[in-house]
């Protein structure tokens, strides 16, 4: 026979916090993986540590282009990397300061990003397709002195509403094809004089990048993310004895989601420049150039999700996809060994 209380009071309320008069008899309980212990260098700036082994590979090819096939080494990636921090730093740009990187995925962008780390600078990464007020509300709530972007969406920063800032006077637009009126060429940057990189301090807990995502509800809002946070980000992805990311120097990843995303721009980007793997740039996702690249490059992974994989499948003829990047698909990435058969092992 169950019996029931007669009253409220009878009934014991749940503590939501702990009692202040609890007994020390409690035990502290550590779970801890059975495999060894990754070491994580968060005590770096996020480019030293990307670049931290660069002279094992610094002649191995780094960044592609899909579209050109034009390839620059690790070494060639690094040293473009150090004018466009100079360049940057010509500019005005100073530690703390945001720029704005508008493009879809190039080598430009790469440039861009890591030069502004070299100098304590924060980018924030927004989508070249937004329109004139989605763009101009993350750059005046990112506070962004200078905007990284192509010829084609200069438009949408010369709008006429007399809130917006405007180009040559407000702020400064730099395209990396040719630059319209008032604006300025890449070479800018990415021909200075890398020797005249300005020395700064940087702790591993300033901000080098402030992307703007809306979760899963709700507006675009920034999102603070400092040098440690990254690279214990990367560490725990390609790092230690049994890395989750099996990144080797013979290996190329399709780099095909957007790099104004956090998980490209980390998961692909970041982690194939610390494991020394090339990176092969789409700037949009087709189908048939997407195989054409796998068949070229002789296996081909990269970051994808649910609709990359669509129509894709897990293997190419003669590409030896391991899908090991996965975000939501089948397809969805991975690594395959250059010159890999079907099916490789993962």
């Amino acid at each position: 026979m169950i019996s029931i209380a007669n009253s409220l009071e009878q009934v014991q309320k749940p503590e939501l916090s702990p009692s202040t008069n609890s007994n020390n008899n409690e035990k502290t309980h550590v779970f801890k993986s059975k495999l060894p212990d990754i070491p994580i260098n968060n005590n770096l700036p996020l480019h030293t540590y990307c670049f931290e082994n660069l002279s094992t590979f610094a002649d191995n090819p780094c960044l592609i282009a899909g579209s050109t096939g034009k390839s620059y080494s690790f070494a060639e990636t690094h040293l473009i990397c150090r004018r466009t921090a100079a360049g940057l730093a010509g500019l005005g740009i100073k530690k703390g300061d945001v720029i704005m990187i508008l493009l879809q995925n190039c080598a430009e962008f790469v440039f861009s990003f890591m030069g502004a780390s070299m100098i304590g600078a924060v980018t924030t990464t927004a989508n070249p397709f937004y329109t004139s007020p989605e763009i101009f509300k993350q750059f005046k709530g990112s506070q962004a002195k200078i905007i990284i972007t192509q010829s084609q969406y200069v438009d949408k920063l010369r709008d006429s509403n007399e809130k917006f800032p405007e180009i040559g006077e407000d702020f400064t637009v730099i395209t990396v094809d040719d630059p319209p009126e008032n604006c300025l060429h890449f070479s800018v940057l990415s021909e200075a004089n890398e020797n005249q990189i300005p020395q700064v301090s940087i702790d591993p807990d300033d901000a080098v990048a402030l992307p703007f995502s809306s979760g899963t509800t709700g507006l675009p809002k920034g999102v603070i993310l400092t040098h440690k946070s990254l690279i214990t980000s990367v560490a725990q992805q390609v790092d230690g004895e049994n890395p989750n990311l099996f990144l080797k120097g013979d290996d190329v990843v399709l780099c095909v989601l957007p790099l104004f995303h956090i998980y490209s721009l980390n998961s692909v980007l970041l982690c194939s420049l610390r494991a020394g793997s090339a990176v092969l740039l789409m700037q949009k996702f087709e189908i048939r150039a997407l195989l054409e690249l796998i068949q070229k490059h002789k296996g081909v992974g990269g970051g994808g999700g649910a609709t990359t994989g669509a129509g894709t499948g897990e293997e190419s003829d003669g590409g030896g996809v391991r899908p090991k990047l996965n975000k939501g698909g089948a397809f969805g990435g991975g690594t395959a060994r250059k010159g890999a058969g079907r099916g490789a092992p993962e």
